[in-house]
């Protein structure tokens, strides 16, 4: 079966977010000053070949912690769907 996994990740809310905090103060240079705290992460689609949805969450899951997140500094969340 083939699954389609969303992953985000994201800086730890307690760390300081450079990028986020460099377009957060851009925003009220455009007349956006509304919006705040603004957060930049990354975003990344894998597909993956398994039996289950639960195999391929698992194997999203490891993906993740062995190399595509940095546990010391960010957080990730995922969804995975099946692929008709």
């Amino acid at each position: 079966m083939k699954f389609k996994a969303e992953v985000d990740v994201m800086p730890l809310d307690a760390l300081l977010d450079p990028q986020g905090k460099a377009v957060t103060s851009a925003m009220g240079n455009l007349g956006l000053s509304q919006i705040s705290n603004v957060r930049i992460g990354k975003h990344m689609t894998l597909w993956v070949d398994a039996d289950s949805k639960e195999a391929a969450a698992k194997m999203v899951d490891d993906a993740c912690q062995k190399l595509l997140c940095n546990a010391i500094m960010e957080q990730y969340r995922f969804v995975v769907e099946e692929i008709a």
